[in-house]
């Protein structure tokens, strides 16, 4: 039975145009970039010199501190410079830069293709390992998956969610990652299972993906406690809140995380690169990037190296069209728009979509009509026009009493508006505020 979450969600259209698109592997670039934050929190600090060889694997940067991750070098070959550099975000941050000298990997690493199954590490090794490797959630978030591997004092767990909804347009590298590595990615579930000692773990995926859901429903049946659960087609489905709704029928509180309903969702790309990470001693500096957009000429899904250009991908796709109007970091609701192209792929990047430019454009903002669909289409049962003009006036008390803070930054509000308002903008910017307020009086 196809299961959805009860309130708000809406219906864009899906062009996933790379489903049939196998992996492709993208050969190496001559340089990689690498920034040293790739992650929700600290950023780790470099622990190798300009002029240092490296090889694939090694740690080229240590966390620092509890909520920070480990970056390793995705190539073989030597340190060009150590510098800040503009990423994704459009903000300059400190980085890596390797000219690429062949492809020599650390030797601790299995590269071999042999699928291994049986788990012999512990609870307390899984978790090290998760975090010796650099794993972060992939779904976009990126926060470091050992800690979320580790359940605090006074909670409990007793489910895991695998994410392999993949509910933004365009996108499509989970889906075909169900379907060529979809062991693998059991594989994985079971290993968090054994990480937080659960027995039960679902794994949600829409029913536009029916040959994901019949294929990982074939493979599930040798993993114990494991269940495919087919979904509905509703953005915003792959949000934790949504997608925990729709599985169980729990609601997690405002202001709260899934482990207050007992529950850990991962991504599908996460629980790759923890079967990876375990099974074959593999960090995580690579990952798989959909490159699409409806006047790409050969656009698909790429298997990349963690700091490649993203200039490289889009040559991959056939090169940039001449109508490209925007091109985006993520998927056309919660991605972000590249000020430039010469980026490095990062942990977090799951996709690069470029845009024709009658597509592009910015329609005219008009006056709101009190319509409600906003409110209609939010997931969170929150007031976007409300926010909104809460936050463009600068009425912090007011947006924080009407909870800004639980906005997903889904832009399902932004997509239904009649009037073209650009709700999520102003959110953001209240959100970012209420956030930094909440923090100093925290800290007073």
């Amino acid at each position: 039975m196809f299961k959805t979450f009860p309130r708000g969600g809406i219906h864009p259209p899906e062009n996933k145009l790379t489903a049939d698109k196998p992996i492709e592997v993208l050969p190496l670039p001559a340089q990689v970039t690498v920034p040293v934050s790739q992650h929700i929190g600290a950023p780790a600090t470099a622990v190798v010199e300009k002029g240092a060889a490296v090889k694939a694997g090694q740690v080229i940067a240590q966390a620092k501190g509890f909520v920070s991750a480990n970056i390793h070098s995705p190539v073989s070959g030597k340190v060009n410079k150590i510098e800040p550099v503009t990423d994704t975000t459009g903000y300059k941050q400190m980085a890596v830069v390797i000219d690429v000298e062949g492809d020599e990997w650390v030797d601790t690493i299995d590269r071999s293709n042999i699928l291994v199954k049986e788990v012999v590490m512990t609870r307390e090794q899984i978790i090290e390992r998760c975090q010796q490797c650099g794993l972060v959630g992939l779904g976009g978030a990126t926060f470091p998956t050992h800690i979320k591997l580790t359940v605090p004092a006074g909670k409990k767990c007793d489910l895991i969610i695998i994410n392999g909804v993949e509910c933004e347009p365009y996108l499509t590298s989970d889906h075909r990652l169900m379907l060529e590595k979809g062991a693998e990615v059991l594989t994985g579930a079971t290993i968090i299972m054994k990480a937080l000692g659960v027995e039960k773990a679902l794994i949600g995926i829409e029913a536009n993906k029916p040959d994901a859901i019949n294929h990982l429903a074939a493979l599930s049946k040798d993993f114990k406690g494991v269940k495919v659960q087919p979904l509905k087609v509703k953005y915003p489905q792959g949000g934790e809140k949504q997608l925990i709704k729709a599985c169980t029928g729990r609601e997690v509180p405002s202001g709260g995380l899934p482990l207050d309903v007992g529950v850990v969702v991962q991504n599908v790309g996460t629980a790759f690169a923890v079967y990876e990470a375990v099974q074959k001693n593999k960090p995580l500096i690579e990952r798989v990037v959909t490159v699409t957009g409806k006047s790409v000429s050969n656009p698909g899904n790429f298997l990349v190296r963690i700091g490649t250009p993203v200039t490289s991908l889009i040559q991959a796709a056939g090169g940039m069209p001449e109508d490209t109007g925007k091109v985006v970091n993520g998927g056309p609701m919660m991605g972000k728009a590249l000020a430039m192209t010469d980026v490095p792929v990062t942990k977090g990047t799951s996709g690069i979509i470029l845009f024709p430019a009658d597509e592009a454009r910015r329609s005219e903002v008009l006056p709101c009509i009190r319509c409600g669909k906003c409110s209609m289409a939010c997931a969170m049962g929150l007031e976007p026009y409300l926010l909104a003009a809460a936050s463009e006036k600068a009425m912090w008390d007011m947006a924080e009493k009407e909870k800004i803070t639980d906005c997903m930054e889904c832009g399902a509000c932004a997509y239904t508006c009649p009037a073209k308002r650009p709700l999520l903008d102003y959110i953001r910017l209240g959100k970012t505020t209420v956030m930094r307020m909440v923090r100093e009086r925290i800290t007073k």
